[in-house]
């Protein structure tokens, strides 16, 4: 990555199974971040968080990128992508080491993360992440930053995140056919994490629930970190399907319906409203209730939800997440759903909007946003833990945000 006039730049790839969104924004002092470019794409050739056609999704990335680096001003080389699907897996594991020195150092940190790291990963899996929860030195436990501390032994709890290699390999090589080079891959939840929740939700226990179009993604966090992670191969998509089937409509005008007139609980609709629905074949539309279509819609989400709630209750943790549930993602947008998930998981929900963000918020203000502005977010940290500068030249920020309103790009 390279800097260039004092800016950070980092761009974020969500490929999504019905839309890929790339972001770039500035890294700003205070924990915000500046966006100044984004740009958004229908995904084709995805099915459930996974590559069917290379050439197809490639085509898309390149279409997305191309319209955020118009915006922006900017020629972008490389992103931190976000990855999901089935094939992701979670693991707690514990190390424990001598101290080598009269107080805890960095060296020893590494030292008993490496050895809490190193469990047999079977080789067609890949390592995502090695997220630390907390430590232990001597019988002082709980501890978040042992640095400093003085002791014999130290002990590290830590969260591994796992995908398939080959499902990782697909993916690079979409991003390699749009010229793109993928600096890092991040869990979606995790990455939809960082821009949605607050420093006091993750300490009080809190999971992050990401319903998308192809998949659940869940993160758990609990005393600060993440305890379990997750991925539930059903979600919006199941909702369009039942909607096309019985309606006998197709699937674009199906997914129409569902943004514009879909509720999630048919007790908050009225009778009386009506909705035009499409025919196939050169019929013509037809004139049904709204409530009717709540109807269908109402078993699907109760459906996700169940599912959601046997996860969060098969992790263990339940009794943890005081802060309650975070849905984002664009499925969550349809009236009536949280109110619904309330019902279901018996504690406090909400829906999680991008956090902390300047410049074009407008544009990423919104639950489908929350992964590819998270992305920027972790491109945040990793910058400052690990000295890292955006690949991206440029030209400043302010300048380039002049040029955007005045059309000169």
């Amino acid at each position: 990555m390279s800097k260039i006039d004092n800016t950070n730049l980092v761009v974020g790839l969500d490929i999504g199974t019905n839309k890929i969104k790339a972001v770039v924004g500035e890294m700003l002092d205070n924990d915000f971040v500046s966006i100044v470019g984004v740009g958004t794409y229908s995904a084709k050739g995805m099915d459930k968080g996974g590559v069917n056609d290379l050439n197809l999704v490639a085509q898309s990335i390149q279409r997305a990128i191309n319209e955020m680096e118009l915006m922006a001003n900017c020629k972008a080389t490389s992103v931190l992508m976000a990855i999901t699907g089935r094939h992701v897996q979670c693991q707690n594991e514990t190390g424990m080491v001598a101290i080598n020195h009269p107080e805890v150092e960095q060296e020893d940190i590494d030292n008993v993360i490496h050895t809490a790291r190193s469990v047999a990963i079977p080789a067609e899996r890949r390592m995502l992440h090695v997220l630390p929860q907390e430590y232990s030195v001597d019988v002082q436990e709980g501890v978040k930053n042992p640095i400093g501390m003085s002791g014999v032994r130290m002990n590290a709890n830590i969260h591994i995140i796992t995908c398939a290699e080959d499902m990782a390999k697909n993916f690079i090589k979409c991003t390699d056919r749009a010229e793109i080079t993928v600096d890092t891959m991040v869990f979606s939840a995790l990455a939809a994490s960082y821009s949605v929740l607050t420093d006091d939700e993750r300490e009080l226990g809190v999971c992050v629930v990401d319903i998308g179009a192809g998949t659940i993604d869940l993160v758990i966090y609990s005393n600060g970190a993440i305890r379990h992670s997750a991925v539930i191969p059903v979600a919006g998509n199941q909702i369009t399907g039942d909607i096309a089937k019985i309606f006998r409509t197709p699937v674009n005008n199906a997914e129409a319906l569902k943004v514009r007139h879909a509720c999630a609980l048919k007790d908050m609709v009225s009778m009386e409203d009506t909705i035009n629905v499409p025919s196939v074949g050169g019929r013509p539309a037809r004139t049904m209730s709204r409530h009717t279509l709540a109807e269908v819609i109402e078993p699907r989400y109760q459906e996700l939800f169940e599912l959601i709630h046997e996860e969060i209750k098969a992790s263990g943790l339940e009794e943890q997440i005081a802060a309650g549930i975070v849905l984002t993602g664009g499925t969550v947008k349809m009236e009536g759903a949280v109110e619904f998930a309330e019902e279901i998981f018996q504690m406090p929900v909400r829906v999680g909007t991008p956090n902390r963000i300047k410049g074009l918020s407008d544009y990423v203000n919104d639950p489908s946003f929350a992964v590819a502005v998270g992305l920027l977010q972790y491109g945040r940290q990793s910058m400052e833990e690990q000295q890292i500068s955006p690949k991206i030249p440029t030209e400043s920020v302010l300048s380039r945000i002049k040029a955007w309103f005045k059309g000169e790009f």
